[in-house]
């Protein structure tokens, strides 16, 4: 998932004190229960039902990206196979007001699913009033609109399995590095259950399940461009880092500059989300080991399925999770179609 939200960058410091028990599995931003994308299906005769229906669905997405794209991919197809017309696109390019004119704007086409990531709980909860009080079903992506309840007013929240996430890329990391040394954890520093429970997965692992390796440098980061400057002063601090572990691509973008910068090409990075830079060195053998990311595509499949199972008054899961996939130089075009559902770009491909 590349980092999806316009969220206030508050502190996490009271997140960043969950107990392991907390952080043993995903759970949703209220606590709620994980269930597998896999386990949410239309049936063949659900479909034959839906596609006498004459249903219609709404896209409308907080920014554009490849991950948007493979979403998007993923929906469409479901929607497709059920013969539920897409009606209505929308990029709000994380402008909340934005995203509210696009709601308003799809709301004239009369979809009966809408499709989307709410930018701001408490500013999307106003947004998304007029399509919840029209009957509209509602299932949202990694987010949810404040004191929006499951089963009145949406069908589902839909988003990655982020303790798997966290956790692979901590056991990827212990693998490159032996399961010896010094660690660096640079996490997100927001208020945000989708982050949080990923960075604090990986520390979980790190600390619970590899005695020999020792977590010697935190620093959370808000702005990805400060990646840069607080791996240089990490470096200084802790010239022999085995490795670091980064919240997401763009910021490991900085520290791999920053590794370059001293000539370090001993410390392993270990990141989540796809990055074209950052596959590029992974598999020209530099510092990046091991990118974690999330099915986008099936993402997708599995928000299109909840709304039509909605459509059909089926009981619907609150909160839904896809797998997570760790994507490395040997598998890097299994895993790239895996996440996205397409082709790794070509420099990635043909790189030696």
């Amino acid at each position: 998932m590349a980092l999806r939200t316009t969220l206030a960058a508050l502190s996490a410091a009271t997140l960043l004190g969950l107990t392991p028990a907390a952080m043993a599995q995903t759970t949703g931003p209220n606590g709620e229960t994980a269930t597998p994308t896999a386990e949410v299906t239309v049936s063949d005769a659900q479909a034959e039902e839906l596609r006498a229906g004459g249903h219609t669905a709404a896209l409308l997405w907080h920014d554009q990206s490849d991950f948007v794209n493979a979403v998007t991919a993923g929906a469409t197809d479901e929607f497709e196979r059920l013969g539920i017309e897409v009606v209505a696109t929308a990029n709000a390019a994380f402008d909340a007001a934005k995203q509210r004119s696009d709601i308003e704007t799809a709301l004239v086409r009369e979809p009966s699913i809408i499709l989307s990531l709410p930018l701001d709980p408490v500013t999307s909860a106003a947004a998304f009033a007029e399509a919840k009080d029209l009957g509209v079903k509602l299932v949202f992506l990694s987010n949810l609109p404040a004191d929006y309840v499951h089963g009145e007013d949406y069908a589902a929240i839909v988003t990655d399995d982020l303790f798997q996430m966290g956790k692979q890329a901590a056991d990827a990391l212990a693998a490159a590095m032996g399961e010896t040394g010094k660690v660096a954890w640079i996490y997100h520093d927001a208020t945000y259950y989708v982050t949080n429970q990923r960075d604090n997965a990986f520390k979980t692992t790190i600390e619970n399940d590899y005695p020999n390796m020792e977590i010697v440098a935190e620093e959370g980061i808000a702005d990805p461009a400060r990646a840069e400057e607080i791996a240089n002063a990490m470096l200084l601090r802790n010239p022999d880092l085995g490795g670091v572990y980064v919240t997401w691509a763009g910021p490991a973008e900085g520290v791999l500059a920053a590794l370059r910068q001293n000539g370090n090409t001993d410390t392993k990075i270990v990141t989540l989300d796809l990055s074209e830079p950052i596959a590029l060195d992974m598999v020209n053998g530099g510092n990046v080991t091991a990118i974690v990311a999330d099915e986008a595509y099936e993402l997708g499949r599995a928000m299109a399925a909840t709304g039509a199972l909605a459509l059909l008054g089926e009981d619907t899961p609150a909160f839904i999770v896809a797998p997570a996939v760790t994507v490395n130089a040997d598998n890097v075009a299994e895993g790239w179609m895996t996440s996205l559902h397409r082709e790794a770009p070509e420099s990635v491909l043909n790189a030696n």
